[in-house]
């Protein structure tokens, strides 16, 4: 098996690690920390293909960089679902997830003043993977309780199965590596 899978993405030319996720499954990891080219490129290129919305949210983590620059290309404002329940939050929303990503299960929460702020508004969800859709159906989740209207879901990768989706807006599909 190669060390790297080498894509384009956005323009960009990426190599992305095989990491193993078990003894049968590798996957590509793409990390957009750190990479400010690729994350001003993704967010340019996805904005491109979204409808209006009102408000940008984004599981904690790696979807930060993502949800803030296409907030601040856009001019709208983003709001990250945590993964845990912070000392400032006051009746918060909270909803349990499975990513491939990461072991054991977590929470998703969002603080009841961030819930209003959605509210009957237009929100997109971004981030910068799908794979089994948890995370995304997590926010989704999220989103509901507050009373805020899904308009999109947008990421810059689509890992898997999850390239097949129609209810999704992505700009590149990503392989899983069978062993």
């Amino acid at each position: 098996m190669a060390e790297f899978y080498e894509m384009t993405i956005a323009g960009c030319k990426r190599q992305l690690p095989i990491c193993p996720v078990n003894d049968k499954l590798d996957i590509a990891g793409f990390i957009m920390f750190n990479d400010v080219e690729i994350t001003v490129a993704c967010a340019k290129a996805l904005l491109e293909k979204c409808p209006e919305f009102d408000y940008i949210i984004t599981a904690e983590c790696k979807g930060i960089p993502l949800a803030y620059e296409m907030a601040r290309q856009s001019g709208k404002p983003y709001i990250v679902a945590r993964k845990g329940k912070k000392l400032y939050m006051r009746d918060p929303i909270v909803v349990e997830v499975q990513s491939i990503t990461t072991v054991g299960v977590q929470q998703l929460v969002l603080d009841r003043n961030e819930g209003d702020m959605l509210s009957g508004k237009r929100v997109l969800i971004a981030d910068d993977v799908v794979s089994t859709g948890e995370s995304l159906n997590a926010v989704e989740k999220l989103v509901e309780a507050a009373g805020g209207n899904i308009v999109g879901k947008a990421f810059v990768l689509a890992e898997g199965d999850a390239a097949e989706r129609d209810d999704i807006i992505f700009l590149e599909p990503l392989p899983l590596f069978f062993k």
